[in-house]
């Protein structure tokens, strides 16, 4: 592996990667009722047909009990200048006998380039 590939410790240098944040919807009811916040940074890109998708693994912050974001972004959205964004939808990991449905966008790529 070359310098520009890699790091003197051998390890990989990342190529492609968003960050994001994000909230769930509303789940449970009556004092119950809560939401969770996650944030994190993509899996690298994964090539697919005239685009790209990103594999997210996090967990949502702690409110007596946590849950999973386990998803793979859309494909990539042109926002200009080259730039662009994913939109991900879907639904948490069941804890707590609930599971909460989200949506966001990831954050741009590359944003001070």
């Amino acid at each position: 592996m070359g310098k520009r590939d890699g790091r003197k410790d051998g390890t990989k240098k990342q190529k492609h990667v968003h960050e994001f944040l994000g909230s769930t919807k509303l789940a449970e009811e009556d004092e119950e009722r809560h939401n969770h916040r996650f944030a994190g940074v993509t899996g690298e890109a994964i090539p697919r047909g005239n685009s790209h998708f990103h594999e997210i693994e996090t967990n949502t912050d702690f409110f007596d009990h946590h849950h999973e974001v386990v998803i793979r972004t859309g494909p990539a959205i042109p926002v200009g200048n080259g730039k662009h964004v994913h939109f991900v939808d879907g639904m948490t990991t069941v804890d707590d006998d609930h599971d909460h449905d989200f949506e966001f966008a990831t954050l741009i790529d590359k944003p001070l380039i």
